[in-house]
């Protein structure tokens, strides 16, 4: 499979924030999310061809036992089951990093952390009408959000850019058919900066507060910036 990159660091997102981790990134995406901040494994995928025992071992080289599978789209990636069999038989933890438009089908997953999109990851004029389309009938699949909350243990994340997002997000919740606990709802302010991330925070937080949900920050941004290899 193309591995975009493989590094040790922070979880940055989440329920797990803050806990040291491997991340490998595979290459690829079935989406184009316009405020995307890995647009070398998504809009233009780029990496090295790694097969399942090239990745084992250099996940082997760091002493974390946290594993994160991320991209782009790492369920789109060939051989991402038989990677994740093979990490849970190594005894890692493995948290699964998708928006949730493939369906798990039985895959090897600890943490579930599912990142649906809302109207606000429409593509821009930077692309042509038909990869727009293509994301707007894909990026809500809510029969495979099921099959994922069905099965692992999960988190639902969702990027916020405005107060409004929120309401679309209950709407999408309501869809489900299903109770999902309000401390699994995680809301992420959008955003790649530290400030842009603050400026955000009050009234996100405050939103929180008020429905009950989780604020998630960005630990990785506030440590790091928005740069590859964190």
């Amino acid at each position: 499979m193309l591995i975009s990159e493989i590094f040790h660091s922070l979880q940055g997102e989440g329920e797990l924030t803050g806990v040291p981790s491997v991340f490998v990134r595979t290459s690829g995406c079935n989406l184009r999310c316009n405020w995307c901040d890995t647009p070398y494994a998504s809009w233009q995928p780029e990496g090295r061809p790694m097969d399942v025992d090239e990745i084992l071992a250099e996940v082997r080289r760091h002493p974390a036992r946290h594993v994160v599978l991320t991209g782009g789209e790492p369920m789109i990636a060939p051989e991402i089951r038989e990677l994740a069999a093979a990490l849970e038989k190594s005894g890692h933890h493995l948290t699964i990093e998708t928006a949730a438009t493939v369906a798990p089908d039985g895959i090897a997953c600890d943490l579930a952390s599912l990142s649906p999109k809302l109207r606000n990851s429409a593509p821009d004029a930077r692309l042509d009408d038909t990869w727009r389309k293509k994301h707007e009938q894909l990026r809500w699949q809510p029969e495979v959000v099921k099959a994922w909350l069905g099965g692992y243990g999960y988190q639902l994340k969702f990027v916020v850019a405005q107060p409004a997002d929120v309401d679309e997000i209950e709407a999408m919740l309501a869809s489900l058919g299903q109770e999902i606990p309000p401390a699994k709802v995680l809301l992420m302010p959008e955003g790649t900066t530290v400030e842009a991330l603050r400026a955000k925070a009050g009234w996100l937080g405050e939103l929180c507060k008020a429905r009950g949900y989780r604020y998630a920050p960005r630990l990785h941004i506030e440590l790091y910036g928005n740069r590859r290899g964190t």
